[in-house]
């Protein structure tokens, strides 16, 4: 069979790849630290980073964002994988931190998140199907806060719960319409309390946002008891700390906190560790991974979340501002179909060569690069993913509109080629690195709630200004009240456009940000502002990927991608 008609599994079916054991060597990390799960993956103690590693040098972090996708995406973690390759190719001591894929997106549109082609992170199909059991993990923790919430109701009340007031959901992680609204408690007395609820996906989860963002097992445990669950009668939060249900929690997450080690196609190790979603939470993999990999290397190649305006603002603005950590450059994927896409093609003519929508489509990426080079300051270069479908004459008029504008554009073919497609633009991310960067913020923290959300619409997407429905007002008014007004900000957008409006592509001007509603996630530390039908539990499409999901005899599966 010619490689051209390999697809993803079967490319990472053929690998033959070292064990963990070597790949832990590979970067001197001590055995009494490495807990394997398989001969292919492991997880990685958190106590070799507070044991050993808290006084090394960190390395150079390159983060890697996009601009407004297509709904397929645009190979985001196969550039990371690949640019990752290509630096160890160069001799560059590199690990790449990634986030772990939802089962939602596997089954539904999106498909898993372990790269393609020859830049991909294996054994694949462990790592897109349960992995080490990390979010079934955070589910749990999830769900038995949500139990304890109603099993407290149902043993008297003591806290004086509103069960009108209840705002913590129960947690699955798939794409499951049919739980976003339901009622619970049905079937007499003894079975709990009637009330409405419902369940998000787990990465839409605050325990998810929480497990990301926490250091080690105690400040997690700290930030679990923080979690506002419900208002009492006299409108006052109610606590996962009051319910006393923080301890049990930490205790089911005690090895989930701990990173996963896995590797590349090529040898290169990576920590998968963590998945929030970049259009509902924050989107970025935990902050013990990263940690971890910038105290062993010299080069991490990290992931945020969708395009610079959602996944990339919130790295910067919640996880660095959080952690101290600092990008030493910025990688922005784009490809020609989601220019396309941006320039007006639909789903259906992507392939077909249009160099005049693909010139309307610039300009969003140029939004983008915008935001990482003047809201950020960060050193900024353009990877145009190849794909089979693009013609010479694309790709020129990508780079000529890019350099005409100074902006750096570098080809990465990674995909088809892996490391050596990815030679060219790791030489150019090592000259950026080379200099000393400096990191903005989209706002200051202890601004009025209404301005963080203004400055983040107005600087982020192009918009005029923000208007708040009367219940986002009321809320924000009740969350400055209760003291969390200088909290960052996570906003919930659509991933497809620069608006709220995800029909309204490219790089628009004239329009207004409209914030629905405002939610506290208070043990990950920020405010979620609501916009357009953002919602936390996606469904499956009319034909899901499921459907092409198969396992033989042998138990080798079948259709991932």
């Amino acid at each position: 069979m010619s490689d051209k008609f390999l697809s993803d599994i079967e490319i990472a079916q053929m690998a033959e790849i070292e064990t963990i054991n070597k790949i832990a060597e590979k970067i001197d990390i001590p055995e009494k630290y490495v807990e394997n799960y398989g001969k292919y993956k492991s997880k990685i103690d958190y106590r070799y980073l507070q044991n050993e590693l808290k006084d090394r040098k960190e390395g150079r972090l390159i983060l890697v964002t996009a601009i407004n996708p297509t709904p397929a995406g645009e190979g985001k973690t196969t550039t990371t994988i690949g640019l990752g390759d290509a630096l160890s190719e160069l001799g560059k001591k590199t690990i790449i931190a990634l986030r772990e894929p939802s089962l939602g997106p596997v089954f539904g549109v999106k498909g898993g998140a372990a790269g393609g082609g020859y830049a991909q992170v294996v054994p694949m199909e462990d790592i897109n199907l349960h992995f080490t059991g990390d979010f079934h993990a955070i589910g749990a923790a999830n769900n038995l806060l949500a139990a304890m919430v109603d099993n407290h109701i149902h043993q008297g009340n003591k806290l004086d719960i509103d069960i009108r007031r209840i705002v913590w959901r129960r947690a699955v992680d798939m794409n499951d319409r049919q739980l976003r609204h339901i009622v619970s408690g049905l079937g007499g007395k003894t079975e709990g309390v009637v009330r409405e609820d419902g369940f998000d996906i787990t990465v839409a989860s605050e325990v998810m946002a929480i497990f990301c963002l926490s250091n080690d097992i105690i400040e997690l445990k700290e930030n679990l008891s923080k979690i506002i669950v419900a208002y009492n009668r006299a409108g006052e939060p109610v606590t996962a700390g009051q319910l006393k249900a923080h301890g049990a929690m930490a205790a089911l997450l005690k090895d989930a906190l701990k990173p996963n080690l896995v590797q590349t196609l090529e040898g290169t190790p990576a920590f998968i560790h963590g998945g929030p979603f970049a259009n509902i939470a924050h989107g970025c993999n935990s902050v013990i991974a990263t940690r971890m990999a910038s105290k062993i290397a010299d080069y991490i190649v990290t992931e945020a979340g969708f395009g610079a305006d959602l996944g990339a603002e919130k790295f910067i603005d919640i996880k660095c501002r959080k952690t101290g950590l600092k990008p030493s450059a910025v990688v922005i994927v784009a490809t020609v179909k989601a220019l396309k896409y941006n320039g007006g093609v639909s789903k259906a003519d992507l392939g077909n060569e249009n160099l005049e929508a693909l010139e309307r489509g610039i300009p969003n990426l140029l939004k983008h690069v915008e935001n990482i080079t003047k809201v950020f300051k960060i050193p900024a270069v353009v990877a145009i993913n190849k794909f089979p479908t693009d013609t010479e004459a694309e790709l020129k008029l990508i780079e000529e509109k890019c350099m005409d504008l100074g902006v750096n554009v570098k080809l990465s073919d990674v995909w088809a080629k892996g490391s050596g497609g990815g030679i060219e633009l790791a030489n150019e991310v090592l000259k950026l690195t080379d200099k000393e960067s400096s990191i903005e913020f989209a706002y200051d923290l202890e601004a009025p709630i209404k301005d963080k959300i203004r400055a983040i619409a107005r600087k982020l997407y192009g918009a005029d200004d923000v208007e708040f429905s009367s219940k986002a007002n009321k809320e924000i008014v009740n969350f400055e009240k209760l003291g969390f007004g200088n909290l960052p900000i996570c906003m919930a957008k659509n991933q497809y456009s620069l608006t709220d409006d995800p029909k309204v592509l490219g790089r628009p001007s004239g329009f207004n940000i409209t914030i629905r509603d405002i939610t506290i996630s208070a043990g990950a530390g920020f405010l979620v502002a609501l916009t357009g039908d953002i919602m936390k539990m996606p469904g499956l499409p009319k034909v899901p990927a499921a459907e092409n999901i198969d396992i033989d005899f042998d138990g080798k599966i079948k259709g991932l991608f």
